[in-house]
């Protein structure tokens, strides 16, 4: 393999541990990529909102690709510095469409400086315990261009409720799935991990060949199968594990830390 100028990793159930915490080992590994003069670059589903922590446990450095690549975040400023957004419009049809397909379909939206839902929607993560963002009314969610569309529904299985989102919605928007509920998560068209990494290799001349990637669910699957090396962690969703050219360890296991460790050590 050719030595490797980027490294793009997922963090939630890739490289931080199942508590959301980026163990001391991963830390570790992370400055040993970049003390090797390589290009570190986390790309996550999460919003820039959800980053303090991890930019804190890399000291505030590199850039993030967020919101499954509608933002890329400079962890050293904490600011947004490339967006690509739905238009209300679309976000509109979108909604509307969804919600004629399927009405126990709750929604939310990220913005570029925070996010709304609807009353019903199922928080998760940071948001179930932390109660932010507002509670809106479905007129007032859809009023202007947001980074990511959120569908939950109470009780399908993700894969499935995936597929038909892309039936409904797949000529407005890109859907994937990455946490494990029956939430869709949709960018503008074509935006994916995959197409914000692109960009940020071209513009630093690095080749698909010179990046190796790390990822765990189906969001990951555009960027690990752009990317010239892929790994998925052992828990990886089964379409994940299918895509990539190798596996390691599990994120509790410290397996991007273990590969990082024999590439860069």
């Amino acid at each position: 393999m050719v030595s490797p100028r980027l490294i793009a990793t997922d963090l939630d159930g890739t490289a931080l541990r199942s508590d959301g915490t980026v163990s001391p080992r991963t830390a570790a590994a992370f400055a040993m990529v970049e003390q090797a003069g390589a290009m570190l670059v986390f790309v996550t589903a999460r919003p820039p909102r959800w980053m303090s922590d991890v930019a804190s446990a890399v000291r505030h450095r590199g850039l993030a690709i967020c919101a499954n690549g509608a933002l890329v975040y400079d962890l050293h400023t904490e600011a947004i510095v490339e967006s690509h957004l739905i238009e209300a419009e679309v976000l509109a049809e979108a909604v509307s469409r969804l919600r004629d397909r399927l009405p126990e379909l709750s929604f939310s939206v990220e913005y570029e400086g925070g996010f709304a839902h609807e009353s019903d929607f199922g928080l998760g993560g940071w948001d179930s315990l932390q109660l932010t963002g507002l509670k809106v009314g479905v007129s007032a969610l859809i009023s202007e261009p947001c980074a990511k569309l959120l569908a939950f529904h109470p009780d399908m299985n993700p894969d499935s409720l995936h597929l038909l989102v892309e039936e409904v919605v797949g000529d407005l928007l890109t859907a994937t799935h990455s946490s494990g509920r029956a939430l869709i998560e949709m960018s503008a068209q074509g935006v994916t991990k995959a197409t914000a990494l692109a960009r940020l290799a071209t513009r630093n001349v690095i080749e698909r060949g010179e990046v190796v990637a790390f990822g765990d669910m189906p969001n990951d699957i555009p960027m690990l199968t752009w990317a010239g090396t892929s790994y998925a962690v052992a828990n990886a969703h089964h379409d994940v594990l299918a895509a990539v050219t190798h596996v390691t360890a599990a994120n509790d296991d410290d397996g991007v830390a273990v590969v990082l460790e024999k590439l860069f050590g």
